[in-house]
């Protein structure tokens, strides 16, 4: 183990160093860049042997991993923001081929207007594309994620694409003291690829075939089977990953001092730090406050977050998105969880940090103050209710 002060970009080449890619399929985009010229580097000086291959397109960053993947070879590639959306006819392809493809997404806001800073636009509009989606909060967890998203995605359980998502700028370009795992360990942890899904002179077979209606159905459920498996095979996974790294992670959500909250803020990525720090504050001044942090959107943690606000008194969803006509996606899915769980209480929707925008500390103040008040409102950060 070794201690090395990294953006989280680095940390997560570092990762996937470590999980030792047979193919990267590199495409420049900013805020993802460095995650690829790390690893060409690594290719270069040779800590790392993998075949490099410069595409022309996020297009077919995507399409060439799925290739690599079919031919039974570990897959990764990275993209950001319009990149995500140029591969996007590519997303559906990978998870309905079940191919285990790994991929870091560098979180930015979507054009119009145009705009290099973060928010979770990208990733958040193609939650229905089949594959699972983490978000890190720190560069630590940025690289332990590119670990353990090869053994998750990879499992037999599973085979199913793993998006990673870290944090435009915020994430990506800050750097933090990381603790790197010696290859040996990163070799117990993660075993070698193998898969039945795959090109086979000896075992031939059809890869990416048309269904009709008498059997699509079918697949569509296998795919969506594999993506609940996720689940179990997440907890199998930080299991392993504690036993042998020491560093312990909590499953599809992170609950912080909310068993006795009356008020709970939930988060997805970054942002989640300073909320934890805010909690913290607040509960020094007698006020019973908490953080649920969402860690996986998909497969969406429906009983884990009934679980954690089933006794408070309000909740509210901040997040840096928006479904134009409606309301932010994790709100929406938030109060789906709640309703499966019949859990009726006030729930309320904070739309922060589009295109960059800082989230200061007073605003998630100002957020559990107005929580007390127990409205349902949706409400833009800076501009008031919508």
């Amino acid at each position: 183990m070794a201690r090395k002060f990294l953006s989280g970009n680095e940390a997560f080449a570092y990762g996937v160093r470590l999980a030792r890619p047979q193919v990267i399929s590199a495409y420049p985009i900013t805020p993802q860049t460095i995650v690829v010229e790390k690893l060409s580097e690594f290719v270069e000086d040779g800590s790392l042997k993998s075949e490099f291959v410069h595409v022309e397109s996020e297009h077919s960053a995507l399409s060439c991993a799925m290739g690599a993947s079919s031919t039974g070879a570990r897959a990764f590639t990275a993209t950001s923001s319009q990149g995500l959306l140029y591969m996007a006819e590519c997303l559906p392809y990978a998870a309905g081929g079940r191919f285990p493809v790994v991929m870091m997404n560098a979180n930015r806001s979507t054009a119009l207007p145009w705009n290099i800073y973060g928010d979770q636009r990208d990733s958040l509009s193609q939650l229905d594309s089949g594959w699972i989606q983490a978000y890190a909060e720190n560069a630590q967890e940025a690289l332990d994620l590119a670990l353990m998203s090869f053994y998750i995605a990879e499992h037999k359980k599973v085979s199913t694409p793993f998006m990673a998502n870290l944090d435009g700028f915020v994430l990506t370009h800050t750097y933090e003291v990381v603790d790197v795992p010696d290859a040996e360990q990163a070799d117990e942890f993660l075993p070698s690829f193998e898969t039945d899904n795959k090109m086979s002179l000896s075992n031939p077979k059809n890869l990416g075939f048309s269904a009709g209606p008498d059997t699509n159905t079918y697949f569509k459920y296998k795919e969506h089977t594999g993506l609940l498996n996720v689940r179990e095979v997440v907890k199998e996974a930080e299991i392993r990953f504690e036993k042998i790294f020491g560093r312990h992670y909590s499953g599809l959500t992170e609950s912080y001092k909310t068993d006795d909250a009356d008020y709970i803020l939930i988060t997805l990525g970054s942002i989640s730090g300073l909320v934890r720090e805010i909690v913290d504050r607040l509960r020094e001044n007698g006020e019973r406050v908490g953080l649920l942090r969402i860690r996986y959107m998909r497969p969406f943690p429906n009983e884990e977050i009934a679980r954690a606000v089933r006794n408070a008194k309000a909740v509210a969803v901040l997040e840096k998105d928006i479904s134009f006509g409606n309301e932010g996606t994790v709100y929406t899915n938030v109060n789906s969880a709640l309703q499966k769980a019949g859990i009726n209480i006030p729930a309320a929707n904070y739309i922060g940090g589009l295109g960059g925008k800082n989230i200061s500390p007073q605003e998630i103040e100002n957020i559990f103050e107005e929580l007390k008040q127990e409205e349902t409102a949706v409400r833009f950060l800076g501009i008031g209710v919508r």
